[in-house]
């Protein structure tokens, strides 16, 4: 084993080792902690993305923001455009606070700015090449912290995978081992080559990615133009009125989009806590989009479509990757019925991220302007309650409801509800009978009839009235058993 850069730091940390494969339920309930590494300044939409995320920052733990390279940008990083992000951030924290004391000082934010090596890829990753984003990445891992770290890749992955390297030449093979436990990736694609490098290296790594072309990625959902829906929310006149103008210097900061809006953001979305996302099981879809842990053919990853000339490998091992939502989307009625379902269908990898857009976006809109308006002014999401529990067993072919009556609003505005089932987040093959209108307050469902153990996940949104609407979910999950 090599001579260690920190070796006080990993006999001081050593003990905890024993406990980071563990956990817990409120280890999971709590913010989620999560470390940015971000090619900003190769594309607009990074800075885009960290406009969104400080907006954020008072439901997420955020514990490093890191400059580093990718394919688009191999030999410069650019912490200074993180910093620029944070000074208008600065401007409107005072206003923040107004509607949520849990903003982090600026301050903190700037001592969270790190830098990666200016190299590409594996060029990066070896002896030598620690960098002060690699070792913010390890000392984070190495804190007595049971959540899992969530480490956001929006560029390339190389200061992850010096972490890594550094780690096991740190630490033994059993202690490496309880580490990785504890850690996440959600990758934007692969943008330099050190993905597949950590990959292949360590298998056993929690990992979500696209890997090949950008025409087969999941996280395009974010900004699609999708024929046969209203796609205003994505719209430049859109992002004008809601972000960029008259929402203060927060919003001025926001760029115009260049390639494609905010393609990194589905990176850290999922770690919202909305009552829907649920990270640590991606196979049951959110705000990031939904994934199926599988070892994907590389024939069907677009491997000679557009990804900045990054090698595509045919992977080795299961992954987090693409999954196919089949979506109808709701439609609201002028006469009777408020809301219902259309009578549209919708497949795709892309699907699992843009069914939730509109949501997505009013959120965004509502939180920009906290930046400027009043608490009296502005609007804040309803509080979905459900009474009961969450997670029921119930016999086939079983009547079962929910009530949600007890749901509210903040604000005082009124409320809409609207259920329906997501029958690939469960793994029941038979749909649930709804035994009413899908926009009760309480609702009753009949099982199917099944001949083995099933689950069925129920989707309870609940949307204000009032501007922009907001929206907040509530996942209701039932095993159903002979």
């Amino acid at each position: 084993m090599k001579k260690s850069l920190i070796p006080l730091l990993i006999i001081f940390f050593f003990p905890l080792f024993l406990h980071a494969s563990k956990v817990t339920d409120a280890a999971v309930c709590a913010p989620h902690r999560v470390i940015i590494l971000t090619d900003i300044e190769a594309d607009p939409d990074d800075t885009e993305s960290m406009v969104r995320l400080f907006l954020y920052s008072n439901e997420i733990d955020i514990r490093g923001i890191v400059a580093s390279t990718s394919t688009h940008m191999r030999t410069s990083i650019h912490p200074d455009s993180i910093r620029k992000v944070i000074s208008a951030y600065a401007e409107v924290y005072p206003n923040l606070l107004n509607h949520d004391k849990n903003y982090p000082e600026p301050e903190k934010l700037y001592g969270l700015v790190k830098v990666g090596l200016p190299v590409y890829g594996m060029e990066g990753v070896g002896e030598g090449h620690t960098s002060e984003g690699s070792e913010c990445i390890i000392r984070e891992l190495l804190k007595e912290d049971e959540r899992p770290l969530w480490i956001s890749v929006w560029g390339g992955s190389n200061i992850l995978a010096q972490a890594l390297y550094d780690l096991r030449e740190r630490v033994s093979v059993a202690d490496l081992g309880l580490l990785l436990k504890k850690l996440r990736v959600y990758t934007i694609s692969d943008q330099d080559d050190s993905g597949a490098w950590i990959r292949k290296e360590f298998p056993e790594l929690f990992y979500i990615v696209s890997p090949g072309g950008y025409g087969a990625a999941t996280w395009c959902g974010i900004n699609q133009y999708v024929s046969g829906i209203d796609n205003t929310t994505i719209s430049n006149q859109w992002i004008a009125d809601n972000i960029q103008q008259g929402h203060g210097p927060l919003g001025a900061t926001y760029p115009d989009v260049a390639y494609g809006m905010e393609g990194d953001t589905p990176a850290w979305l999922s770690l919202i806590p909305n009552g829907l996302n649920s990270p640590e099981h991606p196979n049951w879809g959110g705000w990031g989009g939904r994934y199926e842990y599988y070892t994907p053919d590389i024939s069907k990853t677009d491997p000679k479509g557009f990804n900045g000339n990054v090698p595509v490998e045919q992977e080795t091992h299961p992954i987090w990757t693409n999954a196919v939502d089949t979506y109808v989307p709701f439609e609201k009625g002028d006469y009777g019925r408020s809301i219902k379902k259309s009578n549209k269908s919708y497949s795709g990898y892309t699907t699992t991220i843009w069914r939730w857009r509109d949501d997505i976006q009013n959120d965004f809109a509502a939180r920009m302007d906290w930046t400027v308006k009043s608490y009296e002014d502005a609007n804040h999401p309803p509080v979905p309650v459900v009474k009961g529990e969450d997670h029921l067993t119930i016999k086939s072919g079983a009547y079962f409801a929910f009530d949600a009556s007890a749901s509210s609003d903040p604000d005082g505005d009124s409320i809409t509800f609207y259920w329906f089932e997501y029958p690939e987040a469960g793994t029941c093959q038979q749909a649930v009978e709804f035994t009413g209108a899908e926009n009760l307050s309480h609702l009753g469902f009949r099982a199917p009839h099944v001949t083995e153990k099933a689950t069925i996940h129920i989707i309870l949104r609940v949307s204000d009235k009032g501007t922009p609407s907001l929206s907040r979910y509530k996942r209701l999950v039932v095993t159903v058993v002979p």
